[in-house]
């Protein structure tokens, strides 16, 4: 009777799962067009700047013969590749932390039910509306040292700044800049915030009112802990548009003066560009990759083992 019973039973199980093998080819189906095209679009110009790297190219694409790591060492000796990894770092830390800080406070505001919160959220976003490039070409005209509003403004107000050349000096220009570049990246990242802030109970703030907790004790307690997703969120999308943004710097200071400015981005393009050393410029692309790619490995192994230990 049992043996019946198991025969009967092991026709119906082959038949259940010959559908769900069905239905997994059917999807995978679908999905090959989707992953031929991304193949297509970033497998193959990845696969041309990993065999440039490793080739001596002139600079007009034509492949001489095998150069090995000879690229490679040759971006490491370059004091001005040294330099613009350091000043990448300054940039994305300033520019990320910058803009964490900012957006915050100002997306917990407009989060706040006020008369004319729609004008004050429009007005937010729209820095977000310009592009980059004319946002860095008007901030260009502002700072500078012969008509620029921004010293006018000062001198007007008594200071000594008529005629003071802001991208002149290295240090004051790449301070600007990153300026420039919380100015530019607030609006996404309260954008972010904002949707994190509408998804958490009102309920919540209130039954901490019962319990007698005050607004700062609140914004510790529920607002932040429970705005942790939306900030790494934020974080993570930053930290890879910061380090890859070209416009701001290469439009305000083109890396100068004396490579004062530069970061890799700006290195790589003047590399191929200005100096027609396509391997280099390939190799240095090749580097900036593998940097984001540890970034974003050790992001998702950190909140794997955050969520593990939750």
């Amino acid at each position: 009777m049992q043996a019946t019973q198991t025969n009967d039973l092991a026709p119906s199980g082959r038949r259940a799962r010959k559908p769900r093998e069905s239905r997994n080819l059917s999807n995978l189906v679908f999905i090959l067009p989707s992953i031929a095209l991304s193949l297509t679009i970033i497998g193959y110009p990845i696969f041309e700047v990993l065999r440039m790297a490793v080739m001596d190219v002139n600079r007009f694409g034509k492949i001489r013969g095998f150069e090995g790591f000879g690229n490679f060492i040759k971006i490491f000796s370059d004091p001005v590749f040294i330099q613009s990894s350091w000043q990448t770092l300054i940039w994305t830390v300033s520019v990320v932390g910058g803009t964490v800080l900012v957006a915050v406070p100002v997306a917990i505001v407009l989060n706040e039910d006020f008369h004319g919160r729609s004008i004050a959220r429009t007005i937010i976003l729209l820095p977000w509306a310009v592009s980059l490039a004319m946002t860095a070409l008007v901030w260009r005209f502002v700072v500078n040292g012969d008509f620029g509003t921004l010293n006018l403004a000062l001198t007007q107000l008594g200071l000594p700044f008529n005629n003071h050349p802001w991208l002149a000096d290295a240090q004051s220009a790449f301070a600007i800049e990153i300026l420039v570049g919380i100015l530019v990246s607030v609006p996404f990242t309260v954008t972010i915030i904002l949707g994190g802030l509408t998804s958490i109970p009102v309920t919540l703030y209130e039954a901490a009112a019962m319990d007698g907790a005050t607004r700062w004790q609140s914004l510790r307690r529920i607002t932040l802990p429970m705005l942790s997703p939306f900030l790494q969120i934020a974080i993570v999308l930053n930290v890879i548009y910061v380090f890859n943004s070209f416009p701001i710097i290469w439009i305000m200071t083109n890396g100068g003066p004396a490579n004062g400015t530069d970061i890799l981005i700006t290195y790589v393009y003047k590399q191929a560009f200005a100096f027609g050393k396509l391997d280099v410029a390939a190799a240095g692309s090749v580097v900036m990759f593998l940097m984001l790619l540890c970034f974003s490995v050790l992001y998702l192994f950190m909140t794997r083992n955050r969520s593990t230990d939750g």
